[in-house]
């Protein structure tokens, strides 16, 4: 299942299954995102199951543009690789809106203050942008780093959040 809304930023666009978000971002075109998705989770063929995931986090990206930037945070997420990832995943999911933190300050958080390239790593291998906030990590000298949906929509977001 999939849908693509409508944001500031550009066609945001989520693929979820039964219970989860998959993948999520700024495109309009779900094939780059299911290529994202590890291959254990990618849907198969059109669920029949219920699509209240999907619906919720679409009205997570829509309350999220209206100004409750916490919103995608309440929003079940499901990916799959190693342990440190998948931890590193979960930290990120703590960075509050409007706190960012450095990859160094982001490594800590994740369980391994020495291994700043893995939690860079951890960002740049996120699937579900927004719902794993990792356009909340910069790096140590206040500049943003890389995001895979572009600087000026990272520099959007985290804008969004300050004010």
């Amino acid at each position: 299942m999939h849908i693509t809304v409508p944001t500031p930023d550009g066609p945001f666009t989520i693929i979820a299954d039964d219970q989860y978000v998959l993948a999520s971002g700024w495109t309009d075109d779900p094939a780059a995102l299911t290529a994202l998705i590890h291959p254990d989770l990618r849907p198969r063929g059109n669920s029949n199951g219920p699509e209240d995931v999907l619906h919720q986090a679409e009205q997570a990206v829509r309350s999220y543009y209206a100004g409750d930037t916490g919103a995608p945070g309440t929003v079940p997420v499901r990916q799959k690789s190693g342990p440190y990832r998948e931890r590193a995943w979960d930290a990120l999911r703590q960075v509050a809106p409007g706190a960012p933190v450095t990859y160094a300050e982001f490594a800590e958080r994740s369980g391994r203050a020495t291994a700043v390239r893995a939690a860079a790593g951890a960002c740049a291998k996120n699937a579900a942008a927004l719902f794993v906030p990792c356009h909340r990590v910069m790096r140590s000298d206040g500049t943003l780093g890389g995001f895979r949906y572009g600087l000026e929509i990272k520099r959007s977001l985290l804008d969004r959040e300050t004010r």
